[in-house]
């Protein structure tokens, strides 16, 4: 048996650290001393000790790791276990990738390179489209990319169902919701010459915009959040203000590869 000093010192870890994981329920000692209170741990428990060290090094929370430790099979669970992780690294250093990115087209912005795609203000005409609506719980690709997600079959489903066919481009427009946090996502895709009604989209007719202030996004969706801080960025500097929803126009969006796609992003503005 070890005391609770030795075997925090054979699994690297405070006693403290101890504990906590006899508190959750995780590694609980092995025999309590009923006057004394003081913790002893079996020669067994110094495998799990270390598997606990392992997974929280790796970056495995607490409660996957007591799933483990309590699964029948403890190497099928460590096996989906380490799966997840591997997922979530590999997310997490392409978003940091993503990030690394962006920072050094924003340095070479602020040092004097011009923007590879300039803001244009120019006019848009008015547009008839065939759209469903849906709310995403906040502004971000995390939250409107699942809305959009669920939406586009619908849509796809209900144009061919009153004998119609989706015509490029698409054209997704946002509006914030009053007194709330959501956003009113819209989706579409452009009307026949003669519009045709039909169940499980709207007929809407897009007005004109006098003015809008368009940026050309050339690549895939995640990565459209900095075209959109871009085009924001130089409204502001140009001394526009916007005054309307802002839209998303799919020129390109026939690849497989949203790298080849190419959106419109639009804004409606005026003078500030």
């Amino acid at each position: 048996m070890y005391t609770i000093g030795e075997f925090a010192a054979a699994g690297r870890v405070s006693v403290r650290m101890l504990r906590h994981y006899d508190a959750i329920g995780i590694l609980p000692p092995a025999h309590v001393d009923a006057h004394t209170g003081y913790r002893h741990y079996a020669d067994s428990q110094l495998g799990p000790l270390l598997r606990i060290v392992e997974l929280r090094d790796l970056g495995c929370g607490l409660d996957e790791i007591g799933a483990v430790l309590g699964a029948s099979d403890q190497r099928a669970a460590l096996h989906d276990a380490l799966i997840r992780r591997q997922a979530e690294l590999e997310a997490s250093v392409a978003a940091d990738g993503e990030r690394l990115a962006r920072i050094a087209r924003r340095l070479r912005t602020l040092e004097g390179e011009p923007m590879s795609a300039p803001v244009e203000y120019r006019q848009i005409d008015p547009v008839t489209v065939y759209a469903l609506e849906g709310r995403a719980p906040g502004m971000g690709p995390e939250n409107v990319s699942p809305v959009i997600d669920a939406l586009m079959p619908r849509l796809i489903g209900a144009i061919e169902a009153a004998g119609g066919e989706p015509l490029e481009p698409g054209v997704f427009w946002y509006e914030a919701v009053p007194d709330s946090d959501e956003l009113a996502v819209h989706i579409s895709f452009t009307a026949d010459p003669a519009p045709r009604p039909g169940e499980g989209y709207d007929v809407v007719e897009l007005p004109p915009i006098p003015t809008a202030a368009v940026l050309t996004h050339r690549g895939d969706m995640p990565s459209i959040g900095s075209s959109w801080m871009t085009l924001m960025e130089q409204i502001v500097e140009d001394g526009y203000r916007i005054i309307g929803a802002t839209r998303e126009v799919y020129v390109d969006a026939v690849s497989d590869d949203q790298a080849d796609w190419v959106t419109d992003l639009i804004a409606p503005v005026e003078k500030a």
